[in-house]
This record gives C-alpha cells, sequence and structure tokens, in this order.
C-alpha cells in the first residue's frame, strides 16, 4: 500500500537547507497497523504530513497504492487525500460553527456528493462510532473522546483504503485513549491500513509493527 525508498526531505533553514527525512526506505502492507515513534524531532510529523501529501519530498520514491507520488499537482494530490487517505490528529480538527453529523459529512462536500447523500452516509458513520445521538451537538457540546469518535467518523465516511493519525491519543485520559485505539483497531481490521504516530508505548504495542526514528533515519523495526 505504502512504499518508500530512498525517500529525503528537507527545508530551507538560515540560508542553507535543514534535512529533516534522510534516506527512509519502508513498506507497508494494505491493511496492516504500524506505529512510528521517535523523540521530538526525529522527523514523525514530517513523515506523516509526507504520507498524506500536505508535503512534497526531494529525491526518492513514495509508492501509494502503486502510484508514483512524486511532484503531483496539487489537484492530483487533493483528489488522493479525499478518496484515498482519512486523517486523525491530537487537536481533532474540528468545524466549532458545524455540528457532529456536519463535521464527518465535511469530506463528502468537497467530494461534491449532494446534500441528501452524505448527511444520511454522515449519520451512518456517527452510528458506527457510537455516536448516533450526538449528530446536532457542536465540539464543544462533546467531551474529549466524543470529539475523538466524531473525526474518526469524518476519516472513515469517504471510504479511505488508509488512515493517518497524528498523536490521537495525546489530548485523552487513559480509559478514553484505550477506547479510541479500540476503534481504531476495528477500523484496521476491516482492512483499511492504519499508521499511527505516538510516543506513548502501550499504544505502539497494539499496533502490528513499530518503526522508531531518529535523526530522520528509521534506526529499528519491531
Amino acid at each position: 500500500m505504502i512504499k518508500l525508498s530512498g525517500l529525503r526531505k528537507s527545508y530551507a533553514s538560515g540560508g542553507g537547507r535543514l534535512e529533516v527525512l534522510k534516506g527512509l526506505d519502508l513498506h507497508i502492507r494494505p491493511g496492516e497497523s504500524v506505529a512510528i515513534m521517535g523523540s521530538s524531532g526525529s522527523g514523525k510529523s514530517t513523515l506523516l504530513n509526507v504520507l498524506g501529501l500536505l508535503d512534497g519530498f526531494d529525491e526518492g520514491s513514495y509508492l501509494l497504492a502503486d502510484q508514483d507520488m512524486k511532484d503531483l499537482p496539487e489537484v492530483d494530490s487533493a483528489g488522493i487525500r479525499s478518496r484515498t487517505l482519512g486523517f486523525v490528529f491530537q487537536s481533532f480538527n474540528l468545524l466549532e460553527t458545524k455540528d457532529a453529523i456536519e463535521n464527518v459529512a465535511l469530506p463528502l462536500y468537497y467530494q461534491q456528493v449532494r446534500r441528501a447523500e452524505r448527511m444520511a452516509q454522515a449519520r451512518a458513520m456517527l452510528e458506527r462510532v457510537g455516536l448516533g445521538d450526538r449528530g446536532d451537538h457542536r465540539p464543544s457540546q462533546l467531551s474529549g473522546g466524543q470529539k475523538q469518535r466524531v473525526a474518526i467518523a469524518r476519516a472513515l465516511v469517504s471510504n479511505p483504503k488508509v488512515i493517518l493519525a497524528d498523536e490521537p491519543t495525546g489530548a485523552l485520559d487513559t480509559a478514553t485513549s484505550h477506547e479510541i485505539m479500540d476503534l481504531l483497531d476495528e477500523v484496521q481490521q476491516s482492512g483499511i491500513t492504519l499508521v499511527v504516530v505516538t510516543h506513548e508505548p502501550d499504544i505502539a504495542e497494539r499496533m502490528q509493527r513499530t518503526i522508531y526514528l531518529r535523526d530522520g533515519r528509521i534506526v529499528d523495526e519491531l
């Protein structure tokens, strides 16, 4: 599903270039769950941004479902993000002016799905994550765990092949974290590839494989 070969990424810094990813080789199979761990500055977030087509890369190759992601026009990247990728963030990234069902339906709006259909799909997805009775609640009326469930429903509503989760339990207490990971486990077991950036060993242990980054390089894999 995801194959990186010699992937490098750098940023302009102080008149020079700061290399953040230094020749990564990584293969993630369809339906696999993988944790990415490493200290601050190891390149975890940059790697996730590259995988999510939120940022480009300088050298090497990135194949997503056998399609080359190098130097894609933004319109093509946006289309692939919409059809193939789902995102879950630590800060939830919900729109405070919209209720839960409207937040979940948002990806379908950008796919130009008719309103009645997208609202029906969003309602069904909220049911799937256990929030069928919270569709008319705005984010300010939801707990942290409920917000993350809404975010997961939003990530799933467009039927992606890959879910990319950036510290999905970082803002949650221990009990709620385990509930969210149970839900993500169910997602992965349905056949969706799951990539989770985390600093929590107990979260990583729930994944099938863990990749360790240090200074922009993969230094271990379990």
